[in-house]
């Protein structure tokens, strides 16, 4: 990422909606700014294959972790969205995922501009590529502030996302246990 150029777009913006960069409030801002996207959009340089790590298991039940929070930048509008995930799979090949790992690959795949239907499928994508389970399973739900404060100002309007792969796109007893879970 080139945060020199970011900080000055940030002053070039400033400067487009009436402000003055040099003002005592906005010294600082371009900086501010250019650290803010190199934190927010991290992901897009990093591979969230590298935070995955599993461990042997004959385990074969639903593993489920619940309310993983994540935040992520609208690529439309560039302003933030921000909920919850839920990440379900079911082992296969005796391997499971540490489950710090799956809200790991849920914060790398949320580090970078999205759109909530692609961040659902690419988590779910990610966990999939990792260990091959039987089925994976993501839901998001998630407030847009590219709605909530602008555009239509719907306030606390949530979009829910779901992904199936695997067993629970396929079978449907198992993907109706999975929802009785949840």
């Amino acid at each position: 990422m080139d945060k020199e150029r970011i900080k000055n777009a940030v002053k070039e913006i400033l400067i487009a909606v009436g402000e003055d960069p040099t003002r005592e409030g906005l010294v600082d801002t371009p900086e501010r700014v250019a650290k803010m996207y190199m934190e927010t959009c991290s992901g897009m340089i990093q591979d969230p294959k590298e935070v995955t790590k599993s461990f042997e298991s004959n385990s074969q039940g639903i593993v489920i972790v619940k309310d993983i929070a994540f935040s992520s930048t609208c690529e439309h509008h560039l302003l933030p969205f921000v909920g919850k995930a839920t990440v379900a799979y079911i082992p296969g090949n005796n391997r499971v995922l540490g489950l710090s790992k799956l809200a790991r690959v849920v914060d790398v795949v949320s580090s970078k501009l999205q759109i909530q239907e692609r961040l659902c499928n690419e988590v779910a994508l990610v966990i999939a590529e990792a260990i091959s389970p039987k089925g994976v399973a993501v839901l998001l739900e998630a407030e847009h502030t590219c709605m909530t404060i602008r555009g239509v100002k719907k306030e606390a309007a949530l979009t829910k996302t779901i992904v199936y792969k695997g067993i629970f796109e396929e079978d449907l007893n198992r993907r109706n246990e999975l929802l009785q879970l949840l």
